[in-house]
């Protein structure tokens, strides 16, 4: 069999360039095992709609990664299959329904809430906050956002108005949404005004519709007025009996027993010139209690 000679002549070329004789082949390095599950993971999240398989496959590929050695040039790409393979698990767990268990799943392998990837946090605040339990992310995403070294990072400005919007203003946490907005360097002086401007007007809403407040009040206040009426009906009887006790007597047999009342229970003395006040004052008060007994409308009440 004969050679082509064009063949024969062309350099072999490799991804370096063409090659010398005394140049050996360089070969590119065999994709780890955490790569080769990631995409076996995607495949049947995406083709064949198997999430069971592919959340199965995730936590292969985390213990792949757990057990191999990384060389330390490959750090960066294994922080990269770690955030692809938490976006396929958190989107195979949102798919079965599991949604409540995405956060745990994704800190078992995270261990701290700082450490999470900006792209996973942002999946699981949109999550939770769709699901309508943004509660959950409340303490996760602000240990993240206080975390310097996670300051510095291109995502963090998105990730603190997402925080504000899809947390803490749901949850109705004022005092903090408006003390990230003001000691945070991530939002301009335009976001600030917008962010405080619609703090504001959450705190108002939040003063009108707060829940029971506005049932409980009044009912509280009927309550309290019909107390109140009671007793006034309770001390208008009392008088009442006191009065009648008392037009029963004579209006001498009145006084003398009011003045021995007092040398009994206050130790009154009525030949004291400080007592003269008193006795014209309590005078008064039993003139006063009889004319009111004897009036022509008290009169025409008793007889009806």
């Amino acid at each position: 069999m004969k050679t082509d000679p064009l063949t024969s002549a062309a350099p072999l070329r490799g991804s370096g360039g063409p090659l010398r004789s005394s140049e050996p082949v360089r070969v590119a390095p065999a994709p780890s095992a955490a790569v080769v599950l990631l995409e076996e993971a995607a495949d049947f999240l995406v083709v064949h709609r198997d999430f069971r398989a592919a959340l199965q496959t995730c936590e292969r590929a985390w213990q792949s990664l757990a057990n191999d050695a990384l060389l330390e040039d490959a750090a960066g790409t294994s922080l990269e299959v770690k955030c692809s393979l938490c976006v396929v698990g958190i989107q195979a767990l949102a798919e079965m329904d599991r949604w409540q268990e995405v956060l745990y799943w994704v800190l078992q392998y995270y261990q701290v809430p700082e450490k999470l990837p900006p792209k996973v946090l942002e999946l699981c605040v949109l999550l939770y906050s769709k699901m309508q339990d943004p509660g959950a992310m409340l303490e996760v995403a602000s240990a993240w956002l206080q975390d310097t070294d996670n300051q510095d990072l291109p995502e963090y400005r998105a990730l603190a108005e997402l925080h504000l919007q899809r947390v803490l203003l749901p949850l109705g946490c004022l005092s903090d949404a408006e003390e990230l907005v003001v000691s945070s360097a991530a939002f301009s002086e335009e976001q600030q005004l917008s962010a405080l401007q619609a703090i504001s007007t959450a705190r108002q809403q939040q003063k009108y519709e707060q829940p029971g407040s506005e049932d409980q009040k009044p009912n509280q206040e009927g309550s309290f007025s019909h107390k109140f009426l009671s007793l006034l009906m309770l001390l208008r009887g009392l008088r009442d009996s006191a009065v009648s006790h008392f037009l029963s007597l004579p209006f001498k047999k009145s006084l003398l027993a009011a003045l021995l009342l007092c040398l009994l229970v206050v130790k009154f003395d009525p030949a004291s010139p400080s007592s003269l006040p008193f006795l014209c004052k309590l005078a008064q008060i039993l003139h006063w209690i009889r004319e009111a007994m004897f009036s022509p409308l008290h009169l025409f009440r008793a007889h009806d």
